[in-house]
């Protein structure tokens, strides 16, 4: 992989849901925090976002449901 990211570079949704995930658990290289910044766009971080911010409230939901019934 190339050191430098072109900023024509489309990022896909599995690049997304990979930066998402790691901004939920703070686990990060340096190099990759670079390469999502100069990829991603922001309004794809904050779609990204608040789908992985429904799917963890609503996992947690179903999962108390389970254990308390």
């Amino acid at each position: 992989m190339s050191d430098e990211i072109k900023k024509e570079d489309k990022a896909s949704s599995l690049q997304v849901a990979k930066a998402v995930f790691a901004a939920f658990t703070g686990i990060r290289k340096k190099s990759d925090h670079e390469a999502d910044f100069a990829r991603l766009k922001p309004v794809q971080v904050i779609i990204g976002g608040l789908i992985g911010g429904a799917l963890f409230v609503l996992s947690v939901f179903f999962l108390v449901r389970i254990v308390t019934s």
